[in-house]
């Protein structure tokens, strides 16, 4: 066979592909090296046309794929640029190159729902941002948030709650199940607003959270201080402030034994012999329940370490301590060990 007639035949076949195949072409090929195709935006019976040509093609070679491709590329070279429909499909194709609040004032003035999707937007928020909102709303807008968002999270939240709201919030949990998808809408642009409607604030933690940090690391003296001028001003805002201190000293109160071998890995060993050197009055409790909770040996040679450290400046014994507070600190933020609540947290969540 000459290579003419080779030819021939090549675009004999080529030409026997009809123009439904070579878009399944065009579509398979997309797919095949991670190209996102939003076939989904077609209309239901170019859908399934597309689903029947691409199930009835089995092997198509290279000279025919290539074909289609070259055909594709000069339609679509011809074609030049289209643009969405409607307001919705191009708030959705500008996505975050508009801020959300010119996102939010066209779709106002167009009669839209003000949120394409608020769900999104609400399990992105963190458990401290949801927490108000689920302690004032009700129960059954409560239960719906919590059974959206993360699981780990809804934990968090319901653990911050009252016993007897929480225990309200959980039962309400189980009767999700029959809420009708537009009810979950509307209750997640309500949630959606209520996020909106907190104000900008200078700053991203609490007065209380803020001075509780400050004074997390100042020394002793000046911590109690501190303390007993606030709870002469604000014997209530001197309590909260309290409840999110956590010092060396309460390290037996707030960390399980088991933690305490991988927190010791954290610290410099010397820091560490420093802090339980000079562990004296109310640290000495945790002087021993560290020492306590390592291997017999370990805490046999520290404790004949710790004669030899007995002349570290108070100072020294300030910022080793201090040490033992950002390294727990540290693998709290990064989920690796969890405080224990203190005692009257734990009589609440009862």
């Amino acid at each position: 066979m000459t290579t003419d007639q080779l030819d021939k035949n090549r675009a004999a076949k080529q030409n026997a592909v009809t123009r439904r195949q070579k878009a399944a072409i065009i579509v398979r090929l997309a797919l095949a090296n991670g190209l996102k195709v939003r076939v989904a935006d077609l209309p239901k019976t170019l859908q399934e046309e597309l689903v029947r040509q691409m199930t009835s093609l089995r092997h198509v070679d290279h000279s025919t794929i290539n074909a289609a491709v070259s055909e594709f590329c000069s339609q679509f070279d011809q074609a030049g640029l289209s643009f969405p429909s409607g307001l919705p499909e191009t708030l959705e194709l500008l996505g975050d190159a508009i801020s959300p609040e010119v996102e939010r004032d066209l779709r106002k003035k167009a009669g839209l729902s003000v949120y394409a999707d608020p769900w999104s937007r609400i399990v992105a928020q963190d458990a401290d941002t949801l927490l108000p909102i689920v302690e004032r709303e009700g129960t059954e807008v409560a239960a719906v948030v919590l059974s959206k968002i993360e699981t780990t999270k809804a934990a968090a939240i319901l653990g911050k709650l009252p016993g007897e709201q929480a225990r309200r919030i959980a039962f309400s949990i189980s009767l999700t199940g029959t809420i009708a998808p537009e009810i979950v809408d509307r209750i997640g642009t309500c949630v959606a607003e209520l996020l909106d409607a907190k104000p900008v604030l200078a700053f991203s933690d609490d007065p209380i959270k803020r001075v509780g940090t400050i004074l997390n690391f100042s020394p002793d003296a000046t911590r109690e201080t501190v303390l007993d001028g606030l709870e002469q001003e604000d014997a209530e805002f001197a309590k909260q402030v309290r409840k999110n201190i956590f010092t060396f000293a309460d390290i037996p109160e707030r960390i399980e034994t088991s933690d305490v071998p991988r927190i010791l890995r954290e610290i410099d060993p010397d820091l560490t012999l420093v802090a339980l050197a000079g562990a004296k009055g109310k640290n000495e409790t945790t002087r021993e329940f560290i020492l306590s909770n390592m291997s017999k040996r370990m805490a046999e040679q520290l404790r004949e370490d710790m004669q030899g450290r007995a002349s570290a400046t108070s100072n020294e014994v300030e910022e080793a301590m201090t040490q033992f507070i950002v390294a727990i600190r540290r693998m709290e933020t990064a989920g690796e060990l969890t405080l224990k609540r203190d005692a009257q947290d734990s009589e609440v969540a009862a």
